[in-house]
């Protein structure tokens, strides 16, 4: 049997802009192209579309009371939209990204940009939508069995980490490497019997793999945001720096109640503490030295190297001897000074962790 195709309905005041959409998308979705918000409500009463790609600039009803309606409904408020906008203004894209939107394009359409940017989202839905269920079967095992399944919740967690990085196109094997850094910090810190009182009471079982989910917060934040080619703006600099909360209010939500898994404990920790600064400069809570749990400065120095070493839109990677400076330059500012001296006397380990990439 023929796989069903997804449904994709396209807003805008502009017959051009609607039919030029249609033949973009006409051969892998079907596309119901609508003239007006009215016209768009009335068609939601017969169909429910599996994104809407939405204009701003209509007469009657603009994108966002268009938006705002969706989202207050909760029948459609699960729908994905994306902007599209021929204006150039950061402050309108923060606006639509505020009422729910997942990403902005421009026009005029770039029919392999629109094709790209509407696949990435339909496959981070259809992940979510697959967490959600895997979600449900685990709070169903919960309420039947007093004590915890970590297995099933290990897997469950593992494919919304997927998520979060598949949406950036840059990081392929992140949290794999992010995790080796990390064992091999630990265990340096073992053998030098160093933050003993710290690292004694963690489970390294539970620990590590849920250090994947340091950055599980990126999922509410906009592609155009994540993958920008150049300098963020102030007000997407501040989108960005929201992650760490967001990511620990979506894992508080994985199992709701009073009995918190170690799992999600450590998770947390990693996803609210890993851009907190020695110094006291970081956030989100500006904590300082050892004020910031253990997990968290790790990540701090984890997650930095990697990031050096590794292409950015706006950079090249930087080489192993360059990361290695730049780490060192953060001993006592950005990073723990123990944990320095330790990738210091390891930085050829670090290096070759690193070229694992994927």
């Amino acid at each position: 049997m023929a796989k069903e195709r997804q449904i994709i309905i396209l807003v805008d005041d502009n017959m051009a802009s609607l039919t030029m959409g249609k033949n973009i998308l006409k051969d892998k979705y079907d596309v119901y192209p609508i003239p007006s918000g009215e016209k768009f409500f009335e068609i939601l009463q017969k169909i429910t579309p599996d994104l809407v790609l939405l204009d701003v600039a209509m007469p009657d009803m603009d994108g966002y009371e268009i938006i705002r309606r969706l989202k207050a409904s909760r029948k459609t408020q699960d729908i994905p939209v994306i902007f599209i906008t021929s204006k150039d203004d950061p402050g309108n894209e923060l606006e639509g990204l505020s009422l729910g939107a997942i990403d902005y394009v421009s026009k005029p359409l770039s029919p392999a940009l629109l094709l790209q940017r509407i696949d990435n989202h339909l496959l981070l839905d259809s992940r979510k939508k697959e967490l959600e269920k895997y979600n449900r079967h685990l709070k169903e095992m919960a309420m039947e069995y007093s004590s915890q399944n970590s297995e099933l919740l290990h897997g469950t967690l593992g494919i919304l980490a997927e998520a979060a990085e598949f949406r950036d196109v840059h990081i392929d094997g992140h949290v794999k490497r992010v995790r080796s850094y990390i064992k091999l910090m630990l265990d340096e810190l073992a053998a030098r019997e160093v933050y003993h009182n710290e690292t004694i009471p963690l489970d390294q079982h539970f620990l590590l793999p849920a250090s994947q989910l340091h950055d599980v917060g990126k999922l509410f934040i906009s592609d155009s945001i994540l993958n920008k080619k150049g300098s963020l703006t102030e007000e997407e600099t501040a989108l960005m720096k929201q992650h760490p909360a967001l990511g620990a209010s979506l894992i508080d939500q994985i199992i709701p109640g009073k009995t918190e898994h170690i799992f999600l404990h450590y998770a947390r920790i990693f996803s609210v503490y890993h851009h907190e600064k020695w110094d006291g400069t970081g956030y989100p809570h500006g904590l300082a030295q050892t004020d910031i749990p253990l997990p968290g400065r790790l990540m701090a120095l984890a997650d930095g190297y990697d990031a050096l070493v590794s292409a950015r839109p706006y950079r090249n990677a930087h080489n192993a001897d360059e990361a290695k400076n730049i780490i060192l330059e953060g001993k006592g500012t950005w990073l723990d000074p123990v944990l320095v001296d330790i990738f210091y006397d390891n930085s050829s380990k670090f290096a070759e962790i690193a070229g694992r990439k994927n």
